[in-house]
């Protein structure tokens, strides 16, 4: 049992803080101040690079994300910065209406802020709001209009801000927390490549916030014409999204993303390991995230009829000079949707070998022999 709480830390970089001082959760109001006044952030719009999410908060944005379903959740975080870092403590959710492409906040949403914040410093916790989640069920982790545009006005008036956004079915695919973080760069500007993480998994990448991307940002490869960062073209979108999905490339970076906790979590984390240690040894991925691995191999389906499709008309047109760019082309989404499968295929074969291994080994159990 605790080799496999040990896997989930090491999977999700999850790293103990200083038990003695546990300096993290230490608010500094003084330093803080110090900074606002400041601005260093004002000066450099690439200065935020990291964010570190204590495991308290990233549990309780990833069970809000999966107790959405399908719809969208949002939801706040609480915290400070730290240098070119943000330091997310805790995290809480609110009464919001979501749908499966966006979520709508009204009035109940802003008194439930300002009632449960009052109530935060009532009991001694003094920290801030310092950005938003929302999850992605199913589209992976970046920034769609709505939401570059949201973050923006948030920047603007309550700097500083940041975005995070969660993937809770790539998360029971993958096995560990499928999350991004972002910020976006002030009005008229672009990105310069500056940003550093790769907006998915546990954000320890090598990717790029820049919109020096090569004209083909959608996983079909259908040359919507926009530039996706690197962070962006690395991930598998549905085709229904392949429209959105890098259109805003050039608006916003991603941010490191790791991961800490206090020696509080770390009992608590072991309590709740070895009370659903049982739960967690015999769920099945294939079959707990079943409606999202359909999803997945019909969008598939979808985006090797278009290169099916495309292939068939460039070879029409070869003989009008333009075989060079359409056999690039479709170069490119053949191999984006090769890719595609090669992981939906890696994760479906991990998941039937895990079955395996665990039928090998239970089953049969408590029998007896002749």
């Amino acid at each position: 049992m605790e080799k496999g709480l040990h896997v989930w830390e090491v999977e999700n970089g999850v790293k103990l803080v200083d038990p003695k001082r546990d300096a993290l959760y230490n608010y500094d109001a003084a330093a803080q101040k110090a900074a606002a006044q400041a601005k260093p952030w004002a000066k450099d719009r690439n200065y935020f690079k990291h964010v570190r999410i204590s495991a308290v908060a990233l549990i309780k944005m990833m069970l809000h994300a999966r107790s959405g379903g399908r719809l969208e959740i949002m939801g706040l975080m609480q915290g400070y910065v730290d240098g070119d870092t943000f330091i997310v403590t805790d995290a809480f959710r609110l009464p919001v209406e979501g749908t499966e492409t966006r979520v709508n906040v009204q009035d109940e949403a802003n008194e439930y802020i300002i009632e449960y914040l009052d109530l935060c410093r009532a009991q001694g916790k003094q920290e801030n709001v310092v950005g938003w989640y929302h999850s992605h069920p199913g589209y992976g982790c970046w920034l769609s209009g709505i939401d570059v545009d949201t973050q923006s006005m948030q920047q603007q008036f309550q700097d500083p801000f940041l975005a995070v956004v969660i993937d809770p079915d790539r998360t029971v695919s993958a096995g560990k927390v499928e999350i991004g973080a972002f910020r976006t760069f002030p009005p008229g500007a672009n990105g310069n490549g500056n940003g550093n993480g790769n907006g998915n998994g546990n954000g320890n990448g090598n990717g790029n916030g820049n919109g020096n991307g090569n004209g083909n940002g959608n996983p079909a490869g259908l040359g919507t014409g926009h530039q996706a960062s690197n962070a962006e073209r690395f991930q598998t979108v549905p085709l229904e999204k392949a429209e959105q999905f890098g259109a805003h490339a050039n608006r916003y970076y991603s941010l490191e993303v790791s991961h800490f906790k206090s020696s509080l979590d770390a009992q608590l984390l072991e309590s709740l390991w070895h009370k659903y240690w049982v739960q967690t040894l015999s769920q099945n991925p294939l079959l707990t995230n079943r409606d999202y691995g359909t999803k997945q191999m019909l969008d598939m389906s979808s985006k090797m009829g278009i290169v099916a499709s495309n292939l068939t008309k460039s070879r029409g047109q070869q003989s009008f000079g333009s075989e060079r760019s359409t056999g690039t082309t479709l170069d490119t989404a053949m191999d984006q949707s090769t890719n595609d499968v090669k992981l939906v295929a890696s994760r479906d074969r991990t998941g039937l070998l895990a079955s395996e291994i665990k039928a090998k080994i239970f089953n049969g159990l408590g029998t007896s022999r002749d």
